[in-house]
């Protein structure tokens, strides 16, 4: 497996000093949210250019890592028809811009009914789905023009929220160009906690060829809540994860989430040296 880190999560620096100093402990790519990661500058459909994903591509092979997503976690089923224009018009800059990039995926979320992004129980019906789907449409012919993958990331909290609505997306859409970024922990919430091994298990028997990207972190609970932290310090079953990474998805890329600066480089060799007794 190559293991990865948000680049918003390392200490922050300017481009030409981020993208080495992530590789100087050890990460093969990165998960980069443009916005949240570069501040010398805003980050927007006119600063976007090609010059600027080929400097971050040039950045990227000198230090010898990819980018493996491209972040864009926007709402795709945002309730308003001008937010939702403009939402779909700037995943199209991504598109063309990770082309250039060289971007394993440009990855989302899978979005809500309300503007705020939140949980409802109407994220959950059927209705939803399809007006996901539909306004996911044009955003897949525009990675299939511009010769790049869309990741989904399933949430429990959005409208896809397991496997089952995952797998319903991608028959619907039936692209080559539409993948899934999963992240178990994001499956989950405070009814389904006992059930982690079976979604793990169901998640790689229903998606397994369609999987491109593993994004790693672990979980507590708070009453009612599940916190993200960083693997290894909750309460994922993380020799289950491995064991079908390791069985079924060779060097496939796998970023951190949920680190600082000061424990990014624990947690990755806890992930390896796991990785590697199974």
């Amino acid at each position: 497996m190559q293991i990865g880190l948000r680049a918003h999560d390392a200490e922050y620096a300017p481009l030409n000093e981020l993208i080495p100093n992530i590789k100087k402990q050890g990460f093969d790519c990165i998960h980069m949210a443009l916005s949240k990661s570069i501040k010398e500058f805003e980050i927007n459909k006119s600063s976007m250019t090609p010059g600027l994903a080929m400097y971050i591509k040039r950045l990227c092979d000198e230090n010898l890592v990819n980018i493996a997503v491209l972040g864009n976690y926007l709402n795709l089923a945002h309730p308003d028809p001008e937010a939702l224009k403009e939402i779909t018009d700037k995943y199209i800059v991504y598109m063309r811009f990770a082309g250039i990039l060289g971007a394993g995926v440009v990855g989302t979320e899978t979005g809500a009914v309300n503007a705020a992004y939140k949980y409802e129980p109407a994220n959950h019906d059927r209705t939803a789905l399809d007006i996901f789907i539909k306004n996911l449409k044009p955003v897949v012919r525009a990675a299939e023009q511009f010769g790049v993958i869309v990741a989904i990331e399933p949430v429990w909290k959005h409208i896809v929220y397991g496997p089952e609505q995952a797998r319903y997306v991608l028959d619907e859409i039936g692209s080559p160009n539409l993948q899934i970024i999963f992240d178990p922990v994001n499956m989950l919430y405070k009814g389904n906690i006992e059930k982690q091994d079976s979604i793990i298990v169901k998640t790689f028997d229903i998606l397994r060829d369609d999987i491109a990207v593993i994004h790693l972190k672990d979980f507590v609970t708070d009453g009612d809540e599940l916190i993200s932290v960083p693997s290894g310090t909750g309460g994922l079953n993380y020799e289950l994860l491995l064991s079908k990474i390791k069985e079924y998805k060779p060097f496939i890329q796998c970023t951190l989430e949920n680190t600082k600066p000061e424990n990014a480089v624990a947690t990755r060799e806890f992930v390896q040296n796991l990785y590697e007794k199974i």
